[in-house]
């Protein structure tokens, strides 16, 4: 096992908007360090914690209020630590069994409050899902698949010229999943002028939410680099819809309460996630019905719920060859059940209800960490300990989970984000999988 630690401490975050603990553009900035430098610590063992809070880079005085709580669960204590010269030691004490405690900061200033969190973990290895394999899980799936196969592959396809380039041709393709018509869109990024046979075809599922293929274009570098690459949506909505249309939509159909991912969990064979599942076999069919792909490599991409949808491709699916997610989403769900776990997104446990006997079971054949244990191509997984949409808990659950080949890059200061160097980085590992055999 390859395992690389990125301790990026300063202003890293930054780059990224979405990034809670760090906003962009910020006059202040905390720093939290502890005393182990990859943030990791074994059970038992007493972790601490050097903080700072600058304000224009100058260091601050004053009283931070903080609580301590175990991974995405309620404080447990609380204090107060006074910042002299600008720094103030924490002692976030230990936990007795595997997983994350997370130091959550308040410092009142000059009228504003100023909030921070950071996570550390205890014997991380270690940590194990809640969630078990339902005895027929592989038979479920089976006959799913079964079914689509029987439908066969239907899609059309239209030139997207707003998205091409002198090197890249990009269609909008609308892939017909069953004789409902119910479907799934994606743009299809293909290297201009591409010969038979010559391409590996990398399927890109999309993160939780109903919405537009954000940014289509943005990782057209893959198509640049010699691979076809299809962007996907699993809504079955034209993704040219307005961004208005689309929270519209989004209002109506996926709140608490009445979230897509909610929808039919009262059964697995009624459950939405199973045409999306189904339906991610259904894109490898396509891409690997174009004249243009080697024969050879069939390569699954995604962060988040598009994570977790790539690691479930790639164990339903042989034809996958190698598979890169970021901070899976969908992962040991049902472990909220058990008064002290850490359970994934969608943290069914903030709905009233979804935590029944009937629901837990639908969701152990859609639970990432079962999908994990049948991967037996190459998986490269990156996540973050800040994350508080896919916390780390449920990410080691599933690294620990893995028996295929894997490479891991950890990085503790990210929250729920990736950088455009660690995604370049994900393509260089990409090709770097090839087969040219």
């Amino acid at each position: 096992m390859k395992q690389i630690i990125a301790l990026l401490v300063v202003l890293l975050a930054t780059a990224n908007g979405l990034a809670e603990n760090y906003p962009y553009r910020a006059d202040y900035l905390w720093l939290t360090v502890p005393d182990h430098a990859d943030w990791l610590y074994q059970t038992g063992e007493k972790a601490t914690v050097d903080v700072q809070f600058l304000l224009y880079g100058m260091p601050q005085e004053g009283t931070v209020e903080y609580t301590i709580g175990n991974d995405m669960l309620a404080d447990d204590t609380q204090g107060r630590a006074t910042l002299t010269g600008g720094h103030a030691t924490i002692d976030m004490g230990t936990r007795r069994t595997p997983g994350f405690r997370d130091l959550r900061l308040c410092l009142k200033l000059n009228g504003k409050e100023y909030r921070h969190h950071m996570k550390v973990g205890f014997s991380a290895d270690q940590i194990k899902p809640w969630t078990q394999e339902p005895a027929d899980f592989t038979a479920f799936w089976k006959k799913g698949r079964d079914e689509s196969l029987k439908f066969g592959l239907h899609y059309s396809q239209e030139p997207a010229p707003e998205y091409a380039t002198e090197t890249t041709a990009c269609q909008l393709v609308r892939l017909q999943l069953n004789k409902e018509g119910q479907a799934m869109y994606g743009y299809l990024f293909l290297p201009r002028g591409a010969q038979a046979k010559s391409c590996p075809v990398v399927l890109c599922p999309p993160g939780a939410g109903v919405k537009t293929i954000k940014e289509p274009a943005r990782h057209r570098y893959y198509a640049e680099s010699g691979c076809i690459r299809l962007e996907m949506e699993i809504h079955g909505l034209d993704p040219r819809l307005s961004e208005s249309q689309f929270r519209e939509i989004s209002l109506a159909l996926n709140g608490r309460g009445n979230s897509y991912l909610e929808n039919g969990i009262d059964s697995p064979e009624r459950y939405y996630m199973r045409r999306v599942y189904l339906g991610m076999l259904q894109c490898i069919d396509l891409l690997t019905s174009l004249p243009q792909w080697d024969g050879r490599n069939v390569i699954v991409q995604g962060g988040s719920q598009g994570g977790a949808l790539a690691l479930v491709t790639a164990a339903l699916d042989d034809r996958v060859t190698a598979c890169v997610a970021n901070h899976p989403a969908l992962s040991d769900m049902g472990a909220y059940s058990e008064q002290g776990r850490t359970g994934g997104y969608p943290h069914f446990n903030r709905t009233p209800g979804m935590l029944t006997p009937e629901k837990l079971n639908t969701m152990a054949y859609y639970d990432v960490v079962n999908f994990a244990r049948h991967i037996t191509c190459p998986v490269f997984l990156t996540w973050g300990y800040n994350d508080n949409t896919c916390p780390p808990t449920t990410s080691y659950a599933v690294w620990n989970t893995l028996r295929c080949p894997k490479e891991a890059l950890i990085t503790p200061i990210n929250e729920h984000w990736t950088s455009d160097d660690t995604e370049h980085r994900q393509l260089e590992w990409i090709l770097g999988k090839l087969n040219h055999k």
